[in-house]
C-alpha cells in the first residue's frame, strides 16, 4: 500500500461511497487531507483509522456524539473523548436497569408489599402517591399526558386508583428515567389498558434486545477509538 490512499480505496474498504467520505470530512469528524498538484485529496493511514472509527461508532453512539468525540481526538484531547463515550454508556446502563425493572413488574402477579403501606382496592391520589413514591403532581401530569385514567368518587369527584393503576404508576416512574423508553412508554402502558400484559412484556423484551445490540455496537466503536488513539500516540 502506498503512502497515500485514494478516496476510492478507502471507500471500497469501508463499503461506502466516496461522497460519504467527503460528507464526513465536511462535518469536521476527520482531519482535512492534503491536496495533490491535481487537487485530489491525499488520504493517509491516519485518515483511514478516523474513517474506521467513525463508521464503527455511529451505530452505538450516534452521529452527534461520534463527531464530537473525533473532534476532541483531533485536538489531542483523548480524556474528553473517553468521558463523552463513558457518559453515553452510563445512560445505556440506566436504560438496561429500567428495562429489567419494567419486565419484573410485568411478570409479578402481585404488586410489591411495602412496609407501613397497605394496598387497597381504591386509593386516593395521596395514598397512591405515597405507595408509589412519586409526587401527586406527577400523577396528575401523567393523566394529562394520557398515560393514566383514574376513576372518580361518585360523591366528591376525587380521583380513585385501583391496584392496576398503581402498577401503571410504578411502570411510568421507572420508564420516565430513560430517554429510550419515552418513545415506547405509551405503547406499553396502553397494552396494559387493554389487558394485553403479554404484549407489554414483548415490547419490553424487544427493547432489552435493542439495548443488548447497542452495547455491542458501543464496544465495537470503543475498540476502534482505542486503536485510533494508539496510532496517534494519545494513549
Amino acid at each position: 500500500m502506498s503512502e497515500y490512499l485514494k478516496p476510492s480505496e478507502i471507500a471500497e474498504e469501508l463499503g461506502i461511497s466516496t461522497s460519504s467520505l467527503r460528507h464526513y470530512e465536511s462535518w469536521g469528524a476527520v482531519p482535512a487531507p492534503d491536496r495533490g498538484s491535481n487537487g485530489y485529496r491525499l488520504y493517509t493511514r491516519v485518515h483511514l483509522a478516523y474513517f474506521r472509527c467513525l463508521r464503527a461508532m455511529f451505530p452505538g453512539f450516534g452521529v452527534g456524539v461520534t463527531c464530537d468525540v473525533l473532534r476532541s481526538i483531533q485536538q489531542g484531547d483523548a480524556d474528553t473523548a473517553f468521558w463523552m463515550v463513558n457518559k453515553i454508556q452510563a445512560e445505556l446502563y440506566q436504560e438496561k436497569q429500567a428495562a429489567d425493572q419494567t419486565l419484573g413488574l410485568l411478570q409479578e402477579i402481585e404488586l410489591p408489599s411495602l412496609p407501613h403501606q397497605k394496598l387497597k382496592n381504591r386509593m386516593t391520589i395521596g395514598e397512591a402517591s405515597k405507595y408509589a413514591g412519586v409526587a401527586a403532581s406527577a400523577i396528575r401530569h401523567w393523566e394529562k399526558e394520557g398515560l393514566l385514567q383514574s376513576e372518580r368518587h361518585p360523591e366528591n369527584g376525587y380521583r380513585l386508583f385501583t391496584p392496576a393503576d398503581i402498577r401503571k404508576i410504578l411502570l411510568i416512574r421507572t420508564l420516565r428515567r430513560t430517554v429510550y423508553f419515552l418513545k415506547s412508554m405509551k405503547e406499553i402502558i396502553h397494552a396494559l389498558d387493554r389487558q394485553h400484559v403479554e404484549q407489554a412484556k414483548k415490547l419490553t423484551e424487544d427493547a432489552i434486545h435493542t439495548i443488548h445490540e447497542r452495547i455491542r455496537h458501543q464496544f465495537t466503536g470503543v475498540h476502534q477509538l482505542v486503536q485510533l488513539c494508539q496510532l496517534l500516540e494519545l494513549i
